[in-house]
């Protein structure tokens, strides 16, 4: 099994089963994917590929929506006026954060599902913003608990590790979601 299809078989494992656990018996009018990140760190742009790829693949869905994207930065300068947004505009959300983050040297590669909320930015020693009724991580660099430093990786994380990361993602919720 090559690496992209290990990232791919864990995550969608992972996410179905939370997304089955966390929705049932839940009336959600809506499901929205927020892709946090920036285009202008490489380590950071998880979030917004993931959600230019979904946006073309759910550009129909009705009941899907995807905020954030390349064309569309969700990052810790505006976050708190979008969750603000989302919160005035729809009943019944259900949203799924999705956001690179940073561990440990074994776990750089790894898609990490969560029944949690998403703790935005604590890698960075940003305040502490909780988003998400569940949330996705991709873990593309160490965390050397030291900011300045991580930012510097996360500057110089390599494109390909995202970009596989960010496709296995694209692809297994599309086949979760059967879109």
């Amino acid at each position: 099994m090559t690496f992209k299809e290990e990232i791919y078989n864990n995550f969608v494992r992972d996410f179905s089963s939370v997304l089955r656990e966390k929705t049932n018996n839940l009336e959600i009018s809506k499901l929205i994917f927020l892709c946090i990140g920036t285009d202008r760190v490489t380590g950071d742009s998880f979030g917004p590929l993931v959600g230019y790829k979904l946006k073309y693949l759910f550009k129909n869905e009705k009941n899907v929506e995807i905020i954030g994207s390349l064309d569309n930065i969700i990052c810790r300068h505006n976050i708190l006026k979008i969750i603000n947004d989302i919160e005035n505009l729809y009943d019944e959300p259900f949203l799924i954060a999705i956001d690179a983050a940073i561990s440990n040297k074994t776990d750089i590669g790894r898609i990490v599902v969560s029944k949690d909320k998403m703790n935005v930015g604590s890698s960075l020693n940003n305040k502490n913003i909780y988003v998400g009724n569940m949330s996705i991580k991709g873990i593309v660099s160490k965390d050397f608990h030291n900011p300045k430093y991580n930012f510097k990786l996360l500057q110089n994380t390599s494109l390909n590790l995202v970009m596989k990361m960010a496709d296995s993602v694209v692809q297994g919720i599309c086949d979760v979601i059967n879109v």
